[in-house]
């Protein structure tokens, strides 16, 4: 028996059952974490699928009435081209802006990977 009573092997027990306690906690801070990133990335994925959706059909018709309009000054190739680039410059945009919303989901959970250090440093200096 040690100073206060318990014995080495009583110490141990509750040292180990302090990190199974701690690493059940560090499992639902990742789970967490990860449902979080989960909902910005499933937001950006939902904008950017109904941008593309909206942004085909109802662009489509009025680029082609802007190619109908164009073909009467211009020849029909030249009207097409016209309307082609200045979709794929629109289409560039959107793409910029929603991997730019992309970025901001984290797929690692970083408080989670904080805490799990400072408790394995914790642990290390339990067991000296």
């Amino acid at each position: 028996m040690d100073m206060i009573g318990r014995s080495i092997s009583t110490v141990l027990r509750d040292i180990v059952e302090d990190i199974q306690d701690i690493v059940r906690s560090e499992i639902r801070l990742a789970k967490t974490e990860l449902a979080e990133q989960a909902g910005k990335a499933k937001g950006a994925g939902t904008r950017l699928a109904g941008a593309a959706v909206c942004g085909f059909f109802g662009v489509f018709f009025v680029l082609l009435a802007v190619v109908f309009g164009l073909s009467n000054v211009l020849p029909n190739w030249a009207a097409a081209g016209i309307v082609g680039v200045t979709m794929a410059i629109v289409g560039g945009i959107m793409y910029s802006s929603g991997r730019k919303r992309l970025r901001e989901v984290h797929p690692v959970p970083e408080h989670t990977v904080e805490t799990v250090k400072a408790n394995i440093q914790w642990a290390k200096q339990q067991t000296k």
